[in-house]
């Protein structure tokens, strides 16, 4: 999805703040340069989630896919039949760190926050559920952020139009972040009022400011879970909270709830795989052979939605296959369904099914209470609410055939149903190794010495503009900058 008119306004914008340091006929704009009191709220929300989801999701630059060409083919839903060094072979170029490291920074965080700016209590405009809004949005942007490459600038970050501009901004430790961002979203939920003002230009939720509360303590449940293995007290004294008061803290109930960018029939607010595959004519994709492997296994009927069966029987493409080779899958691998390729397809941040496989994850480990009953019965919820995120019920026999429900069937199932979605599987994988996944090809050749990356390589523009705090930076990672060191939150 891509507003153009709401870029321009914000190019516009910042077009003007930036004069307004250099000419004398902007003096009353130079009175608040933390306030772009010219343009509204609801347009910088607009642009700040369709900006941030879009590039989440997979933007249609070639090389800057952090979706399409690196976590999805990392975590083995998706496979290359050709151009096997552009993610499949764990091979990347610059680019995908640099512009999604921009992007992410520019053009989605620096609207975010001037919401926060504007609507603050002592803003230009106070505004209790943009405010909110907004810093639900920021606090999951940072997340992909430290999820993606570590520490980052996050306390010193998007300060560089303030009144004592930071230039330079340090780098912040994961641990540090998290606690904040955990912080952040329990803010955000009593920010968010559902007997507050209205909001416009929400292009997530249509304005349910309910559904945004659903979202904020649904996102501190991930987050909470995902740091359970290094803060256990705290992770649990935070799912506690949420869980004991439902009213207070409601999260995601039904597929409804399920926090989706709403894409369109027309260009250009179309989803953005619909940009890339069908207006743009790629067809370098195919069902990965491990992905197809295992549903096969399972008779789960989510394969007919994930593909397209090419051929007389199911298969998918082995993942870091030379060009010679892959390319004789083109036409026998399946294909991506159209339900993920289609213009209005939604482009998914969060669901009910993974909220489920978290809180199973959570009684199973003991985090909170219920032990194996709990964990199964959250882990039943989970795969019937994928099924019917699709449409599908899921079929008698299922469950029986998937087996004793183990951790490891918890994060398998769970790594099923974030089909399309492989950047929060990436990070789910990254952090428990599950599931394992088969021997790799024997024909296939992998960069990064065979190792599937754990992170991102920071851009060089770092280097060259906050090269002090970036090697700073590398040191709290406590590893090298590059695809192998494991990050903060990983349990192996």
């Amino acid at each position: 999805m891509k507003l153009l008119s709401l870029k321009n306004i914000t190019l516009a914008a910042g077009i003007a703040l930036i004069s307004s340091a250099c000419t004398s006929r902007f003096d009353n704009i130079n009175k608040d340069p933390n306030s772009p009191t010219t343009i509204s709220p609801q347009y910088l929300l607009t642009y700040g989630l369709e900006k941030s989801i879009d590039r989440y999701w997979g933007t249609s630059t070639r090389f800057e896919r952090l979706n399409l060409d690196a976590a999805e083919l990392w975590i083995q839903h998706l496979g290359r039949n050709i151009y096997s060094n552009e993610g499949d072979n764990y091979e990347a170029s610059q680019a995908l760190m640099l512009n999604n490291w921009q992007s992410f920074f520019n053009d989605s965080q620096l609207n975010f926050q001037r919401i926060l700016t504007i609507t603050a209590e002592n803003g230009s405009q106070p505004h209790t559920n943009y405010y909110g809004v907004a810093l639900v949005m920021r606090t999951w942007v940072f997340s992909l952020l430290t999820d993606t490459f570590g520490a980052i600038p996050y306390s010193e970050a998007l300060k560089g139009g303030t009144d004592s501009p930071i230039l330079t901004p340090k780098y912040d430790s994961q641990e540090e972040i998290y606690t904040q961002m955990l912080a952040d979203l329990k803010t955000a939920n009593e920010k968010l009022s559902v007997t507050g003002p209205a909001i416009s230009g929400d292009i997530v939720y249509s304005g349910s400011i309910l559904k945004w509360k659903k979202f904020a303590n649904s996102l501190r449940l991930r987050l909470a879970n995902r740091q359970a293995a290094k803060k256990p007290a705290a992770s649990r004294a935070i799912m506690k909270e949420i869980l004991a008061d439902p009213t207070t803290y409601p999260i995601f109930t039904s597929n409804d709830d399920n926090a989706t960018l709403k894409t369109t029939t027309s260009r250009p607010s179309n989803n953005e795989w619909n940009e890339t595959m069908i207006w743009g004519s790629r067809t370098d994709w195919n069902l990965s052979k491990t992905l197809v492997d295992k549903l096969v296994s399972l008779n789960d009927p989510r394969l007919d939605v994930y593909g397209t069966q090419q051929g007389n029987v199911w298969q998918g493409v082995p993942n870091g296959l030379p060009d010679a080779i892959a390319t004789t899958y083109l036409s026998t691998a399946a294909k991506i369904g159209t339900t993920f390729t289609k213009a209005d397809a939604p482009e998914v941040v969060m669901t009910l099914a993974e909220l489920n496989f978290i809180l199973a994850e959570a009684a199973i480990d003991g985090d909170i209470d219920g032990g194996t009953a709990t964990a199964k019965d959250y882990f039943e919820k989970g795969v019937n609410a994928s099924m019917a995120q699709y449409g599908l019920t899921t079929p008698a026999s299922y469950f029986t055939t998937v087996g004793t429900v183990t951790r490891e069937k918890i994060m398998e199932q769970k790594w099923i149903s974030l089909f399309a979605n492989g950047v929060e599987a990436w990070a789910e994988w990254r952090r428990t190794g599950l599931p394992v996944f088969p021997a790799k090809d024997p024909r296939s050749v992998f960069a990064n010495d065979g190792v599937l990356p754990t992170r991102l390589t920071y851009p060089g523009s770092e280097a060259s503009l906050n090269g002090v705090n970036m090697k700073a930076g590398i040191a709290l990672n406590g590893g090298a900058d590059d695809f192998k060191t494991k990050l903060w939150w990983a349990e192996k």
